[in-house]
């Protein structure tokens, strides 16, 4: 499932419901996206279903753009531990530190917005 389309299923569901999405790290294959043990080994994220549990409602990470990766790596996102979404309380905004990037102003050190952990948004 692609960023835009997780940011489509952003959902109105009541708070702390669990529901299944695609992992984000693997793209729902369940194998490891860079093959760095092996071809055959299954996603660190996701165990190798393909799928993760988060709760509802979430957003798309606004830190990895909802890739599940740690920008400029191959590590699994800080912000969102690599299932490409994070959970957050409604009603929200824009966060004010990040302005909604998700990523730490000061730039110094490649961090996600220690405001809004890398969502993007916070409650209001």
């Amino acid at each position: 499932m692609t960023p835009k389309a997780r940011a489509k299923k952003m959902t109105k569901g009541k708070a702390g419901k669990m529901t299944s999405v695609p992992c984000a790290f693997c793209q729902g294959s369940g194998r490891d996206p860079f093959g760095l043990l092996s071809h055959l080994a299954a996603c660190g994220v996701c165990g190798g279903t393909g799928q993760v549990e988060v709760e509802e409602p979430y957003v798309p990470c606004a830190f990895c753009g909802g890739r599940g990766i740690h920008p400029h790596s191959r590590l699994t996102c800080t912000a969102c531990m690599g299932k490409g979404v994070i959970a957050v309380k409604e009603p929200v905004g824009s966060c004010p530190t990040c302005h909604g990037l998700g990523r730490d102003p000061r730039k110094e050190l490649d961090l996600f917005c220690p405001t809004c952990l890398g969502a993007g948004v916070v409650s209001i």
